[in-house]
């Protein structure tokens, strides 16, 4: 007698469900850590940089944004393992394994960062503001402060609500950017011409090493560190969040990559033309955006730089407590935090400083920093009664060791440069 095999179902072997949603629904947890650190590339700073660059040198320069961004992604997964394998951020583990004079000095140039960023990020914010409606510095730098101030308070109460808010604004950055890029016409010669490595006297030097130098943003390696911190348990193990991790900053930091690129390439298509004035400020970029690429395209870039202001200062302050808490153990209040940091934008803003100014200022005091923060993540990272299975192999730390004194070294030369 033959016995009929039972129907196959939704549930049997030949019809079972592929794996890779499963998977992909286990990762999504762990998405948005490396996009908000990301966020700190694509800051007010970045714009100023990468246009004044593009409009003055074409597409020259773009080889040192693909070099800076590769970069960026070894800091921050680096510093991304560190939280993931000891469940500290960066702050805690210095006041934790070095002396009190140390950890002290750490705290105080860190905090000095923190304040140099609010400078950038606010600053931009103004500008913004002021392209788009015609908010005067002073109000519009205010605006952005409270904003900022807005988005920490989501952080407080919700975290992954606030990780998800900061990649939709992070998403419209990218989404103004295309459509100014959009309104333009890029020679695919010129771009591809601009990854060959090459340089055209002091002035690109001079860039190239802004750009690398704005690469490692210190107060975001502080910040990543203590994004991933309970990684491990959200991913239900290590394997699972290292792969997370790993797409996470392939898909953060890939995009950061591609929004400088797009600010470079823009503004090389459109000012670096016979007869055409480079701009030296990102109202000039604005205003040439306007009359030679049209509303659209220079309306699109202001919104990029009002989103970009908002969230990357938001960000900023988040570092900040992220320093405070972790060296001092101490925690502040977020309106205090947010008015420590705020007050001296606010006060250069209503002496009337130029903005531009302001944002070269805060990236020198930035430079002074990223040495700070870079060996502290390598020396902790390597030590393998600290990190255990997740400890830097001295390969990886070799590799990054020179990067990070090439990073410390063009930094010191830029800061020579500005300061002679």
């Amino acid at each position: 007698m033959t016995v009929a095999s039972p129907p196959e179902t939704a549930a049997g072997p030949s019809a079972s469900p592929p794996r890779a949603p499963g998977r992909v629904r286990r990762l999504l947890p762990l998405l948005g850590p490396a996009v908000v650190a990301a966020t700190a590339y694509v800051d007010p700073g970045n714009f100023a940089t990468n246009t004044v660059a593009g409009a003055s040198h074409g597409t020259l320069l773009l080889w040192v944004i693909v070099a800076a961004n590769l970069m960026a992604v070894l800091v921050q997964y680096l510093t991304a393992r560190l939280g993931l394998a000891t469940g500290r951020n960066l702050p805690e583990l210095c006041r934790e394994h070095y002396p009190r004079p140390v950890s002290r000095l750490l705290w105080v140039q860190a905090e000095a960062v923190a304040i140099a960023t609010d400078l950038a990020e606010v600053v931009g914010g103004a500008i913004a503001l002021n392209l788009l409606f015609g908010v005067p510095l002073l109000p519009g730098g205010l605006a952005t402060g409270l904003v900022a101030c807005a988005l920490l308070a989501v952080q407080q109460r919700r975290p992954r609500r606030f990780e998800l808010l900061v990649v939709a604004l992070f998403l419209g950055i990218l989404v103004c950017l295309l459509t100014t890029l959009g309104q333009t016409s890029p020679d695919a010669a010129a771009v591809a011409g601009g990854l060959v490595p090459g340089l055209a006297g002091t002035d690109s030097l001079l860039l190239a090493t802004g750009i690398l130098g704005a690469t490692v943003m210190p107060h975001v390696i502080y910040l990543h560190s203590d994004l991933t911190r309970d990684a491990r348990r959200r991913a239900g193990g290590t394997a699972a969040a290292l792969r997370g991790q790993r797409l996470d900053l392939a898909l953060g930091m890939g995009t950061a990559g591609v929004l400088n690129a797009v600010m470079l390439v823009v503004a090389a298509t459109v000012f670096f033309q016979p007869g055409v004035t480079a701009p030296e400020d990102l109202e000039g970029v604005h205003a040439g955006l306007g009359v030679l690429a049209g509303p659209l395209a220079a309306t699109a870039f202001a919104v990029a730089l009002l989103l970009s202001g908002l969230v990357s200062s938001g960000v900023g302050t988040y570092a900040g407590q992220v320093i405070m808490s972790g060296f001092l153990r101490r925690r502040v209040t977020l309106w205090v935090r947010r008015g420590v940091t705020l007050a001296p934008a606010l006060l250069l803003l209503g002496l009337g400083a130029d903005p531009t100014l302001i944002l070269l200022v805060s990236q020198v005091v930035l430079s002074f920093g990223i040495p700070f923060a870079l060996v502290p993540v390598l020396d902790l990272g390597r030590r393998r009664g600290l990190m255990g299975e997740l400890a830097a192999r001295p390969a990886v730390t070799a590799v990054a060791g020179v990067l990070a004194s090439v990073v410390i070294g063009v930094n010191a030369w830029l800061v020579v440069s500005v300061l002679a």
